[in-house]
Formats: C-alpha cells, structure tokens, sequence
C-alpha cells in the first residue's frame, strides 16, 4: 500500500513509519520490553474484498491495455470541450456527459493551457463516515489513513490518466490537498477532478496540476469520510462516470465521453475543429483577430 500522508499537504507518512520500525527494532531486542510485546496489528480494512452472492453489480468493468488508451487519447489531444460537445452532438449523444458548472477549475492558464486535462478516467467514491475519530492522535489518524479513509487508487493511476473523485457528501472535508496531488501526479496522474472539496490551493496552483473541483475544503478526512470503492461507475455533477472513460476539461467545464463512443466522437469533433483552425490556441499578435 502506498504511503499516506497524515494532513494533506502536511507532512510524510513514510517519515512517521521509519521512525516506528526503528523504535519497534529496538524493543524487540532490549530484555527490557521482551515480557511486554505488543499484538499484531489487525489486516487492513482497505484490502480488496471479494463480493458476497447477496450483492449485485449491473454495470461491468472493462480494463483497456495502456496501448489502447494511448491511441484514444492521441485523438482528443488537440480538441476543446466545446469541439467534443459538438461530436457528442454529431453522434446521437446529445446532452451526454455535460458535467455540472460547478465543477470549475481551480485555476487557467491562457498562454499555453496547461489546465487543459484530457485523460482516461479513473474513479474512486468516498462517502460520509458514521464513525467518529474521539482523538486526533498521530496513532489514530494513522489508523484512518491504513483502513477507513485511504487512497488505494494510487495503485491503479497510470500515465495518461485522471483521477476522478465522487465526494458529493463530503462536506467542508479535504480529500485532495499538495502533497498527495503530487504523488498522484508522479504516477502519471494528468489532474484531478472531483465533486468534493480541496485544499492547499496556493501550492496546487503554484505547481500547475490541473485541478477541479466544486468547493473548498478545509477538514481532514479522518472522522468525516471514507473510501467506498475504486473503479466503479461514479457520479459527477450529475453525469455517469466508468473507470475507461474519457475525461476533458477546460475553460469551458468537463465532459465525460462514453469509452464505447470515444473514437467515433474524436473523429466528428476534429471537423469542428478543423473548420475554425488550430491557430485559434496560439496567442494572436495584437491588432490581429483572434
């Protein structure tokens, strides 16, 4: 399991761990703490679980090769969101994947539009917790992080993906914050967007992940939420999102682009696109229209 960070944009939990082993490497071997061990700790709560008969999943998880998701995104790499509306439109998908204006981006670069996101979806929930953490103990917030609030999506972040959070009901909660959108980041993480709150926003903007999101928020997540499930269909502004999808974002909002339809989509799209010029995302020289 990836290390955690205790806060985010706070400091690194590996650091905490070292310093854990070292100590626990010295009591195993000093006579004074040998009448006195402590007991295993438990198996994480975050493990995979297998699910019961009494459960029923209606729609599937397909898996994509890195390849295929290569070649997808080559396709959407010089469209706009308006350009895939438009394709969207052109195919019968009118009105599909439209994400609600709320979910905005934290910040826009209009000289080269790196807050641009064109990447394929990967989908982690959390919901409100009915737990309650009674201390804010590093031992107990280490507890929430190993098995209730954690981030076991890293381990499925891969080059050219995006991360996309249902947190609908999180509240004034931050599950995004500098430190672990670094990390993602470095797992070839294009950006994220979720529907629930983020933090740290001077650092995110100062280092340029592309980010949006619906609100900010300002509490960690022990005691207020926890990780339902990783790459299973998600809501976002009201819009179906499955693990494979295609995800763009821009100055105009996120659109989600059915997996099953992305390449017929691209293909319509690049004749809007086409027909205007890609010299309309090159700044013009002033006097000169646009």
């Amino acid at each position: 399991m990836h290390p955690l960070n205790l806060l985010a944009g706070g400091f690194d939990m590996r650091c905490v761990r070292l310093r854990v082993c070292a100590i626990g490497l010295l009591m195993c071997t000093s006579p004074l703490f040998a009448q006195n061990e402590q007991p295993a700790k438990p198996p994480t709560q975050l493990a995979p679980r297998t699910v019961p008969s009494q459960v029923q999943l209606f729609i599937p998880y397909k898996q994509y090769s890195q390849e295929e998701n290569q070649r997808i995104l080559k396709l959407y790499e010089p469209l706009r969101v308006s350009d895939v509306s438009d394709g969207m439109d052109t195919v019968g998908l009118q009105d599909i994947g439209i994400v609600d204006e709320s979910i905005r981006p934290l910040w826009k670069d209009t000289e080269n539009f790196t807050h641009r996101i064109v990447g394929i979806a990967v989908t982690a929930r959390y919901v409100p917790t009915n737990k309650r953490l009674a201390k804010t103990s590093d031992k107990d917030v280490e507890y929430w992080y190993d098995n209730i609030t954690g981030e076991p999506y890293m381990d499925a972040l891969f080059p050219g993906s995006v991360l996309v959070i249902d947190a609908e009901g999180d509240n004034d909660t931050r599950s995004i914050g500098s430190t672990n959108i670094l990390d993602w980041q470095k797992l070839g993480m294009r950006g994220v967007i979720t529907s629930g709150g983020l933090a740290d926003s001077d650092e995110i903007i100062f280092h340029k992940v592309p980010a949006y999101h619906k609100r900010m928020g300002r509490g960690f997540r022990p005691g207020r939420n926890e990780i339902e499930s990783v790459n299973r269909p998600i809501t976002l502004g009201g819009v179906l999102v499955r693990p494979g999808d295609v995800v763009m974002a821009d100055g105009d909002g996120v659109i989600v682009v059915p997996r099953e339809h992305a390449e017929e989509v691209a293909k319509a799209a690049m004749q809007y696109l086409d027909n205007i010029g890609l010299e309309r995302y090159q700044k013009t020289q002033p006097g000169k229209k646009p």
